[in-house]
């Protein structure tokens, strides 16, 4: 099989497994490129029995390693932590299984929830949960005995403290996602009110590099105030803003525009058929490589 061929055939699953366990578009991309490259450099009689396993491997390790070289960065990093935004994930190839799929573990509540993770215990939970990989394959990747992959497995299941969501109840709808934002620039608190889950949470990452809440916002009595501020400046004749609804993270969500560029990402969770969780991604870094999917 030739580059070309390995490209078509595999690059969706090598950025699906990147992207998750990083958490960032670019670097997923840059991981996946890497690893093809690797792929081009073998000699032509290398005799690589599974190559799908092989690939998953090279990108598991690198994606490994850059966890571990940014994990100081991590640390210091200023406010809350999310991932960068997902724009158009689905694909109308896939059938509605594998959408639903998409939908629960591509989602910014699920990736939040697997930075509880450590990046072997995220990469042995990945290949097993989503990708269903064998224990001893995975052995083979991650550089661990079958026995203890499987250790991992259960331990990194326990600490995620993963119940499978309700799809129906916990993915917005592009109708509720289009109610919130024109509430929000119509001033309409009760109108916002009506779509919040009473405990709704707010949160921003901002990175340190625009000003943005470094701590989430807590229920719908906090939240609705908060969205009234930040929009005054918004309504005035002279900000510039635009918003497009379209798919990120496999659900609903929000691209804001100030003066032509992109300035925020927004992505939702529901409960019980209200919005709960709003992730507004607004760290100009996590939004270049949308500057050229928007246009």
């Amino acid at each position: 099989m030739d580059t070309e061929q390995l490209y078509e055939t595999y690059r969706t699953l090598l950025f699906s497994l990147a992207y998750r366990m990083l958490g960032s578009v670019m670097d997923a991309e840059d991981i996946v490129q890497d690893s093809f490259l690797a792929m081009n450099q073998l000699p032509s009689d290398a005799n690589i029995r599974n190559v799908k396993a092989y690939m998953c491997k090279i990108v598991t390790n690198r994606c490994l390693n850059l966890l571990q070289s940014s994990a100081k960065q991590r640390e210091v990093y200023v406010g809350t932590w999310l991932p960068e935004p997902l724009v158009h994930l689905e694909d109308a190839s896939l059938d509605p299984s594998e959408i639903y799929q998409q939908r629960e573990t591509i989602s910014t509540a699920y990736l939040m929830l697997l930075q509880q993770l450590s990046a072997v215990e995220r990469a042995v939970f990945l290949l097993r949960e989503i990708f269903q990989y064998p224990y001893d394959e995975i052995a083979g990747m991650v550089g661990k005995s079958s026995f203890n992959c499987r250790q991992i497995f259960h331990r990194a299941k326990k600490g995620i403290r993963h119940e499978p969501p309700d799809i129906a109840k916990s993915t917005v709808t592009e109708t509720q996602v289009r109610q919130f934002i024109q509430s929000v620039i119509a001033g309409d608190a009760n109108r916002l009110l009506q779509l919040l889950s009473p405990d709704a949470i707010h949160y921003t990452d901002g990175g340190g590099k625009v000003p943005a809440a470094r701590q989430p916002v807590v229920g719908a009595a906090q939240v609705i105030p908060f969205y009234m501020q930040w929009m005054d400046w918004f309504r005035r004749p002279d900000s510039h803003y635009s918003y497009i609804i379209t798919t990120v993270n496999a659900s609903p969500g929000i691209i804001m525009m100030i003066g032509g560029r992109i300035a925020y990402v927004y992505s939702f969770e529901a409960s019980d058929s209200r919005i709960h969780s709003i992730y507004a991604v607004a760290n100009p870094d996590k939004l270049k490589y949308l500057e050229e999917v928007v246009r």
